[in-house]
Order: structure tokens, then C-alpha cells, then sequence
């Protein structure tokens, strides 16, 4: 996955965002990507392989493992991070349409008082394309939806790694009667204890980003209220 390409684009929203957004989009890329990447990623590694049963019976393990393991930590924290990213695109189409309206309205005055290409031109066409929105209007509806959305998806997903895996700690031994095995079958994780770790680091991690959403929500009403 291009996070590079993902960061881009955000970077380019972020230029419009409050301070908490800012320190949102650090907390995202530095104590999420940047751990999934780095570390969680060679923690997971090659997990089915390296789960074990105590049974020669073909197909067991693989069972037992889609039983207890239906998603993969590391794929579904990438899905969080896809659809907890996404509705910051929002804003960032707002603001280009903004943009282009505003350059096609530039274009057009300017060509009616025959300074087309103009130094003058130029220089605000440069100016527009740097210049900071203020949040206010179709913007503050528009980034306070964002903000909603990715609330919802925050903590839809958390509640979906806590109900898949039946908590953040991962079990050291787990047990399994499902056909083709032929009884009750002992199958055991590796590392169960880093990758303990690593969720509960990375739920934390969502965790602060949610706090951080609803105080960026927090701070736009108030702050629309007081105008």
C-alpha cells in the first residue's frame, strides 16, 4: 500500500485543518503507519504458518486458524487507516472546488479587462492556489461531517477488534473441535505476548486519535456558537 501517496494528499487538507487536526495527522502517521509498517508488520509476518495444532489431521490448523483468526490485525488495522483516512478527502474536494471556481472567475475578470497572462495575474493565480480557507460556511458543515465520519469508523472498528478477537490480548493456547479435526485440539500462537503489545499500543493509539476528534467537533461548535 503507497502510504507516502496517502500522506500527500492529507498534507494538502491539513494546510486547511485546526491545530488539533494538525496533531491528529501526526499522531496517525508517526504512532500508526509508521509502527504498522516498521514493526507490526515483521511482527505478524507469516502468522498462519506459525500457528501450531497438536495434530497431524490435514486441514485442522487451518480451521482452527480461520475459527479463532477470521482477519488478519495487520490488514484490518490497514482498512481502519484507509477508511479513518478517507473522509478528510471531503475537504480536500471542497477546497479544490473552491479553488477552481474561484480560478475560472480570476481567468474571466481578467480576460475582460484585457490582462490575460499578466504578471499580476500570475501572482494571484499563486496566491490562490497557497491561500488558507477559513473554516466558516459550506466548509465548517463540510469538515464537521469529515470529523463525524471518521468518529464512526474509529469506533466501528474498534469494536470490531475487540468482538473478532474477543478482547486486545492475544491467547497463549487456544482450542478447537471443528471438523476435519478429530477431537478437541490444543493449537498455540506465536509471540502471543509482543503481539499483546502491539495491539494494546495500537488501540491506545486509536484511542487518543478519537479523543483528539471530539475535540476538534468540541472546538468548531463552540467556536461557530461564539461568532
Amino acid at each position: 500500500m503507497s502510504w507516502p501517496a496517502l500522506y500527500a494528499q492529507l498534507v494538502g487538507v491539513n494546510h486547511h485543518s485546526t491545530s488539533l487536526g494538525k496533531i491528529w495527522l501526526s499522531t496517525l502517521f508517526i504512532f500508526r503507519v509508521m509502527v504498522l509498517v516498521v514493526a507490526a508488520e515483521s511482527v505478524w509476518g507469516e502468522e498462519q504458518s506459525d500457528f501450531t495444532c497438536n495434530t497431524l489431521q490435514p486441514g485442522c490448523e487451518n480451521v482452527c486458524y480461520d475459527q479463532y483468526f477470521p482477519v488478519s490485525h495487520v490488514r484490518l488495522w490497514c482498512l481502519q487507516l484507509v477508511f479513518v483516512s478517507t473522509p478528510t478527502l471531503m475537504v480536500s474536494m471542497y477546497v479544490a472546488y473552491r479553488n477552481h471556481g474561484d480560478k475560472r472567475r480570476l481567468l474571466q475578470s481578467s480576460g475582460k479587462v484585457g490582462l490575460p497572462g499578466s504578471k499580476a495575474q500570475e501572482e494571484e493565480l499563486e496566491t490562490l492556489k497557497k491561500r488558507r480557507l477559513p473554516i466558516s460556511g459550506t466548509l465548517w458543515w463540510t469538515y464537521l461531517c469529515s470529523l463525524l465520519v471518521r468518529l464512526l469508523f474509529e469506533g466501528g472498528f474498534m469494536y470490531a477488534l475487540y468482538v473478532v478477537y474477543d478482547g486486545f490480548q492475544m491467547p497463549r493456547l487456544v482450542q478447537c473441535d471443528q471438523w476435519p479435526c478429530p477431537n478437541l485440539v490444543d493449537c498455540f500462537v506465536s509471540r502471543p505476548t509482543e503481539k499483546t503489545i502491539f495491539t494494546v499500543f495500537m488501540a491506545t493509539a486509536s484511542s487518543i486519535c478519537i479523543v483528539l476528534n471530539v475535540a476538534e467537533v468540541a472546538y468548531l461548535v463552540a467556536k461557530a456558537l461564539t461568532r
